[in-house]
């Protein structure tokens, strides 16, 4: 059979992928707009709370902060639009005009399934171009406490190493590997977890298995004094990853970048479980959008004078619900390091899928 034939006429089609795709976008406009005055209430306080800030900069933070809500709801919204239009096509009997007409129930819900496949991209290229630079711009800034941003140069700043009992901070990293250059170093040497010497300098390199460092100076915290020493060889075992892979975020990376970034822990050995499940979970979370029809379908079949609609729609939103509070579970269980990465990012989507196509047999076909 021609995979055409697998549709509703090119017209009905037409049709319902644009009740869907309207009725799910109108609820995501309605829950950002809720969701971000309340947002902004909260956090208004703290933004105006640095000298200088103003109505410029709430509005930035309005712009920063919609795209991770527009991420978080977007599945939600997908869901409560594919639970109104089935239903309005239940109530309208339209859904039994297409049955009538021998369509099968798969066929019924195939316009809604390729516009979720549609909003899926859509969102994976928002998340991917703006939600990761969001996230990322957001996070430095909220770091500063909403004052006015360095200039990212790519750059790590304000790293802390540890080497064996001694502490290292390092104000700014460049380069990496071999390469990486560190700058306002500052080693605070311990014996028995007491303080007993701070050694400063401006700038050090990678020397055999640590770091030479030039200009440096020792405090004694004993004798209070400072000696000049020059040059001297500090951090023994320390690799240049720990002051350049010190810390990932994996909602402020796009998928490349995170791979890199879990590409290079792996090869220094260093565990990479919860940022390979974040990694995954960049593909299947986009994904649910196709997922959702599926899970509201029971809200399309059977009578709706038969008085059980409602209790249908219910049925859908709690599917889809279940979902979303399985996802972040198996996420959660994925970062303690309990489930497999791939299975924790993949894992509720599968069930999910498999429990929606037995409830739509079961009730239909």
């Amino acid at each position: 059979m021609n995979w055409v034939n697998f549709f509703p006429s090119r017209t009905m089609s037409l049709y319902m992928g644009r009740m869907f795709l309207i009725r799910t976008f109108a609820i995501l406009a309605a829950l950002v707009l809720i969701l971000q005055s309340l947002d902004l209430l909260s956090e208004s306080g703290r933004i105006l709370a640095y000298a200088g800030n103003g109505d410029a900069e709430v509005w930035r933070y309005v712009g920063l902060r919609v795209p991770q809500i527009v991420e978080t709801f977007l599945p939600y919204s997908v869901l409560l639009g594919s639970i109104i239009t089935l239903s309005q096509l239940n109530q309208n009997s339209e859904v039994i005009a297409m049955k009538a007409s021998g369509l099968s129930a798969h066929q019924v819900l195939a316009p809604l399934l390729v516009a979720g496949m549609f909003v899926a991209l859509i969102s994976f290229g928002f998340n991917e171009r703006i939600v990761t630079r969001a996230t990322a711009t957001l996070e430095q800034w909220k770091k500063v406490e909403y004052g006015p941003l360095p200039i990212d140069r790519g750059d790590r700043s304000n790293v802390w190493v540890r080497d064996g009992d001694h502490l290292v901070e390092v104000l700014q990293i460049k380069g990496r590997g071999n390469a990486t250059q560190l700058y306002g170093i500052t080693v605070y040497e311990r014996r028995g977890g007491s303080l007993r010497s701070i050694l400063t300098a401006k700038h050090g390199q990678r020397e055999g298995n640590g770091w030479r460092i030039d200009g440096a100076e020792r405090f004694d915290v004993a004798a209070g004094k400072i000696v000049p020493i020059g040059s001297a060889h500090v951090g023994e075992g320390v690799r240049p990853d720990q002051f350049t892979l010190s810390h990932v975020e994996p909602d402020g990376l796009p998928f490349t970048a995170l791979k890199e970034a879990v590409d290079d822990l792996k090869l220094a050995g260093r565990p990479t479980k919860a940022l390979e499940g974040s990694l995954w979970h960049k593909l299947s979370g986009p994904l649910s959008s196709i997922l959702m029809p599926l899970l509201g379908a029971v809200a399309a079949f059977g009578l709706a004078r038969s008085g059980k609609l409602f209790f249908r729609a219910v049925i859908g939103m709690s599917l889809g619900f279940l979902y979303f509070v399985a996802d972040n579970f198996a996420l959660a269980m994925g970062n303690l390091g309990a489930y497999p990465p791939f299975l924790a990012a993949w894992a509720p989507f599968l069930l999910f899928l498999m429990i929606g196509e037995a409830v739509l047999l079961r009730t239909e076909e």
